[in-house]
């Protein structure tokens, strides 16, 4: 059993939990260890928890497992970001009482990815799940940040990156790890880096310059209409 996860008791009575490289390397579907072990290991001391979490993400069935032991732990639950919670391990950062991100840390929400062999009914049967995985994690970001369902869709479709001051300004965390003395400029400093918007606005630069002279061609002989068909087919 690979563990991916710590337990410490501090002194102060509280304990803390280290959430650090991948969440799961071996899924946890199908697996009678893995989740007992951590259930046993979480309910074995008492008080409030602290759960440092750096992590790029991993199983989804570990990450909803995960969640929902510290969403019924009897105590408080402090979540402390320090490095990056993206894909699957943003959704655990959902349990937490309190949500605190490091302000160099990150936090990356996207849609769920599954690899499926077959023919057209075992990849719409893939298709199917997929979109039940999705609306699962849509429920924890709704629950922590009160966004619509449909803004946060359009965040996890589009592979959004947020700093932590952006993760706060949109309800994904509650404040900063390590705080200045002057915070005014934290909305300022907030950012979203959305892959999708960025290849699309490339893109779109490509579109405007082939557009002064639509009945020419490129170099190459190809017509511009057919060059913007193959834009429209590669914009995700």
């Amino acid at each position: 059993m690979n563990k991916f996860w710590n337990f410490t008791a501090n002194n102060d009575g509280t304990r803390t939990l280290y959430l650090c490289g991948s969440i799961a390397e071996e899924s946890w579907f199908d697996d009678d260890v893995t989740p007992k072990a951590f259930k046993a290991e979480l309910d074995a001391g008492t008080g409030d928890l602290i759960v440092w979490i750096n992590s790029p993400g991993g199983d989804c069935v570990a990450a909803a497992q995960i969640y929902n032991m510290l969403m019924d732990y009897p105590h408080d639950v402090t979540v402390k970001i320090d490095g990056i919670a993206a894909s699957a391990a943003s959704v655990i950062a959902m349990a937490g009482t309190t949500v605190l991100m490091s302000p160099v840390a990150l936090m990356m929400i996207h849609n769920p990815l599954t690899i499926a062999i077959g023919d057209t009914e075992e990849m719409q049967k893939a298709i199917d799940m997929l979109s039940e995985v999705k609306e699962s994690i849509l429920n924890a970001y709704e629950i922590k940040t009160g966004l619509s369902r449909a803004r946060l869709s359009h965040l996890m479709d589009a592979e959004t990156w947020m700093n932590a001051n952006k993760a706060i300004e949109l309800g994904f965390a509650d404040d900063l790890l390590f705080k200045s003395e002057d915070d005014a400029a934290a909305t300022e400093n907030s950012f979203a880096f959305s892959r999708r918007a960025v290849t699309n606005s490339l893109l779109s630069k490509i579109e405007r310059k082939a557009k002064p002279d639509r009945a020419s061609k490129t170099s190459a002989g190809t017509p511009i209409t057919d060059l913007d068909k193959r834009l429209d087919l590669i914009k995700p």
